[in-house]
């Protein structure tokens, strides 16, 4: 995250002076100072996100090209000769553990075109699909799939944290 602040402090300065640059050395602790303090942030949760960047990375190519398909089959739909859609919706599970992956998993329904996650009530989502096509296999999609694997490779990362210490 100090990183980030850094980065940031650079960016939005539009130039760089070594004379920034140490202000900006200067801020982005003080920032990431507070945000440790008064937000609950910590070094350890930095950690994990750098082991996860990857995974992170992979999602997002992931989500966009699954927006692509998305958008594609949404617009075959709309340009077919067949007059009628076929609204859906779906209440179904999950087995995530974090809310922070249920809440990336609705996000994600969402972002993808013809359907939109309508609400998330503990493990419990409740999807409406332009066409019951589009959401064949939505309990165990790819998205669902990413994000179990980001929740082990948190429970390993905490499980040596724990015998590290």
């Amino acid at each position: 995250m100090y990183v980030v602040f850094f980065v940031l402090w650079i960016l939005l300065n539009g130039q760089f002076t070594w004379e920034i640059a140490g202000f900006g050395i200067v801020i982005a602790g003080v920032l990431y100072a507070f945000v440790c303090r008064f937000l609950g942030y910590s070094v350890e949760k930095d950690k994990l996100l750098f082991h996860k960047l990857p995974y992170i990375l992979a999602y997002i190519l992931i989500l966009i090209w699954e927006i692509i398909k998305a958008n594609m089959d949404t617009i075959r739909l709309g340009l077919s000769y067949r007059n009628e859609t076929d609204p859906v919706i779906v209440r179904f599970r999950t087995d995530l553990k974090s809310k922070t992956a249920r809440v990336v998993l609705a996000n994600s329904i969402t972002l993808t075109p013809g359907t939109i996650t309508i609400a998330l009530e503990g493990n419990e989502l409740i999807v409406h699909a332009l066409d019951a096509e589009l959401i064949e296999g939505i309990d165990e999609s790819v998205f669902v799939r990413m994000l179990r694997k980001m929740e082990a490779m948190d429970e390993q990362i905490l499980k040596k944290g724990r015998k590290a210490s």
